[in-house]
């Protein structure tokens, strides 16, 4: 058995995510204490009690998602006496996950990974005005058909693949009018369906500079050390280590494209059977089966899960 740890982008979060851990250990309710302390506000109680509106603004669901996932390795650390080096051979992270799992790994501190994520839900948010930007879901074709139709959809636009996620779904982000003209292309090229993504920003493409810019003079700022574990980065489908290439592409991933199909088969090519995602949220363990159903996949948020993924790690 070989074993990786992913961690969940936007999109995972709920309200009530990570109260059991904050209620049943002072370890996990350390770690959101020091992320509301880290950030001047009360994200814990917005992430337990909510509105749903409030905790799925960019600004606080990245920063809240790290946090859950944070909490699920101090437990497994302080409680269980896990060491991530001795057990995974590489961690990887959907989008924001890539900052938890930099985390994780102990490459970033948890009060720098959660400024950041502040300041990154906020940089995205403020690179296109509401409205001028879309995302959309193509469901039933592969990269390759979708590259098609973001080329046609573009018309002197930007219309970019933001997430290739497995073989039957990949995410086109840019102008809302190009993605707008993204069913109607897709109907010719087998397109199952288009499903538009209720997001406030058109992430991972070309619009997101701004944001791109800001993360970069802020990420020159942060200590990053070498992480225990390889990091399967974003935009490169392969690990990285080195704190300065890790810098640079954290930067390249606001508006590249978050190439999490081979991110996972590079990881099953080397060796890895089990994946655990850490945090709130089943969506990357859905993932991992459907890009490859030899997988075994798993998710680990609660009390529960934490005991049953234990008893499989130390079987």
């Amino acid at each position: 058995m070989a074993i990786a740890f992913v961690f969940p982008g936007q999109g995972s979060q709920d309200v009530g995510m990570g109260r059991e851990l904050a209620e049943q250990f002072a370890c996990a309710r350390e770690v959101f204490e020091e992320v509301d302390s880290a950030l001047g506000q009360n994200l814990s109680q917005i992430m337990w009690e909510g509105p749903k509106e409030t905790l799925t603004l960019t600004e606080n669901a990245q920063p809240a998602l790290m946090a859950v996932s944070m909490a699920v390795m101090r437990v497994l650390e302080r409680e269980h006496g896990f060491k991530l080096a001795d057990h995974v051979k590489f961690v990887a992270g959907h989008s924001l996950g890539e900052y938890s799992a930099l985390a994780a790994a102990g490459a970033f501190s948890l009060s720098d990974a959660a400024r950041l994520l502040k300041l990154r839900g906020q940089a995205m948010q403020a690179a296109v005005p509401v409205g001028q930007g879309a995302m959309s879901a193509l469901l039933g074709v592969g990269i390759d058909v979708a590259q098609k139709v973001a080329e046609e959809a573009a018309q002197g636009e930007v219309c970019q693949i933001a997430n290739d996620n497995e073989p039957t779904q990949v995410v086109l982000s840019g102008a809302k009018t190009a993605i707008d003209r993204v069913p109607e292309i897709g109907k010719a090229y087998g397109v199952r369906r288009a499903v538009p993504l209720p997001v406030s920003a058109p992430f991972h493409c070309a619009l997101m500079q701004p944001a791109a810019d800001a993360m970069a003079e802020a990420l020159a700022k942060v200590e990053v050390k070498a992480p225990v574990v390889p990091v399967i980065a974003n935009v490169l489908a392969a690990p990285i280590t080195d704190p300065e290439e890790i810098k640079k592409r954290l930067v390249e991933q606001v508006t590249g494209t978050v190439r999490w199909r081979e991110c996972v088969g590079y990881m099953a090519a080397n060796g890895i059977t089990d994946i655990y995602e850490i945090g709130a949220g089943k969506v990357l363990a859905g993932l991992a089966k459907r890009i490859d159903a030899a997988l075994n996949a798993s998710n680990v948020s609660t009390p529960a899960d934490i005991d049953a993924a234990l008893a499989r790690l130390n079987a």
